[in-house]
């Protein structure tokens, strides 16, 4: 009954929650960061963010085993380069969802989505148990 209910509410968040629209500014920032070759490992963790702002319940961020310090400092670059506006863009998306009732949930997962914009490397989705 879980499983449905989560489908149920990524079906939603895909037509009513921005999801496609977010996911497909994720795939722009891994565009760009593609064709910069250096920001390679940036557009890697882009696509990663894509798929789970295309698709966020039942699923959830860990720290990635093995990721230190170079991590942290590459988080900092990525927050210069687009990190900022694609988390500005969760925040904008989950002020303008809760403004009704119905689209609580879908701003609350829009909130949650806001410290994985800013920190995506040396994190991975997860299923949640």
């Amino acid at each position: 009954m879980e499983r449905v209910i989560r489908f149920i509410l990524n079906l939603l968040w895909l037509v009513f929650g921005g999801g496609l629209v977010l996911a497909l500014g994720y795939g722009l920032a891994a565009l760009i960061c593609f064709v910069l070759v250096v920001t390679i490992p940036f557009g890697v963790a882009s696509l990663r963010l894509a798929s789970y702002a295309l698709w966020p319940f039942g699923r959830t961020l860990v720290p990635k085993p093995g990721a230190g310090i170079a991590s942290g400092a590459a988080n900092v670059l990525w927050v210069l380069l687009a990190g900022w506006w694609l988390a500005l863009s969760h925040i904008l998306a989950g002020v303008t969802l809760c403004v009704t009732i119905i689209g609580i949930p879908f701003g609350v997962a829009n909130f949650k989505l806001v410290p994985a914009a800013l920190w995506p490397l040396g994190q991975e989705v997860v299923d949640t148990p």
